[in-house]
């Protein structure tokens, strides 16, 4: 399905309902707004089936973010973060999807905390899932230092630090491999669409994020989790986002044994993590 939305059309899908029976009326269940990594290189599907257990509990939206998967994609040098973060408060605003709990995903995490500071007040809850706040490139080479040593720790720099199509497939399969225990494998893969004309523009803004000082602007709980594994965001990038959210709003969760995808790495931990604080941060707003 596809909305227009901020002058460009949004592509999305959903999964579960929002109101369920209950008794002689109905029950509205929450809403949680799922966006991916990237830039350029994901879509929603990466997502999929994985987050099927979710619906249990929530309705759940999947969206590509514009300029990514099934979305419409625009002149690369117009996107941003901002522009990405009005356009989920315009998509909910639209579709009437009130008080949304937002799931960020790696660079979803980054438009997730943008939307959060831009429009308070706005968001249920916030999800940051293996995020960072602020970039930080000899962290992350560090990172895939200690995971896979020198070699691979030159091939992500080079990625990173400012040409994303350098690496041939062979060097990012072997820096993909590290970002934790289980990956989305070469199925899962194939499925998602390609924007390369974003990559370079989009790594250029990712390297220069900082947002840290904003983040004392976003008024909703705010669960901050990560895979005590992961290279990728490794535990500090989440403490700092903790440490500069508002005092007693965030929570963090580290995943024992997980790396960047923790629902693969440890599914019966991490589901009853998120669904109960679905249910909780959502509970009183019912």
């Amino acid at each position: 399905m596809r909305v227009e939305v901020n002058g460009t059309r949004l592509w999305f899908d959903v999964d579960g309902p929002a109101l369920v029976p209950n008794g002689p009326a109905m029950r509205a269940r929450p809403t949680v707004v799922l966006l991916h990594g990237g830039p350029g290189s994901y879509d929603h599907s990466y997502f999929k089936p994985d987050f099927a257990p979710l619906a249990n509990e929530a309705q759940v939206v999947y969206l590509d973010l514009r300029g990514h998967g099934r979305s419409e994609w625009r002149d690369p040098a117009d996107w941003g973060f901002e522009v990405c973060a009005d356009d989920v408060r315009a998509f909910c605003d639209v579709l009437g999807i009130a008080r949304p709990v937002v799931y960020g995903h790696s660079l979803g995490g980054y438009v997730a905390m943008v939307y959060g500071a831009r429009h308070p007040g706005h968001a249920g809850a916030l999800i940051l899932q293996s995020t960072n706040a602020r970039f930080d490139l000899a962290r992350l080479v560090e990172g895939f230092r200690r995971a896979g040593g020198d070699d691979v720790a030159a091939i992500v720099e080079r990625v990173y630090g400012g040409d994303p199509s350098s690496a041939t497939a062979e060097e990012w399969a072997r820096c993909f491999a590290l970002f934790g225990p289980r990956v989305p494998g070469a199925e899962e893969q194939s499925r998602k669409i390609v924007n390369p004309e974003l990559r370079t523009p989009g790594f250029e803004l990712m390297r220069s994020f900082d947002f840290l000082d904003q983040l004392d602007r976003v008024d909703c709980p705010t669960l901050v989790c990560v895979g005590e594994l992961d290279p990728a965001t490794p535990v500090a990038t989440s403490r700092e986002i903790v440490d500069a959210l508002p005092a007693g709003s965030a929570r963090l969760e580290v995943i024992p044994g997980a790396g960047h995808f923790p629902w693969k790495d440890a599914p019966d931990r991490y589901w009853p993590l998120v669904t109960e604080f679905v249910l909780t941060a959502t509970a009183t707003q019912a």
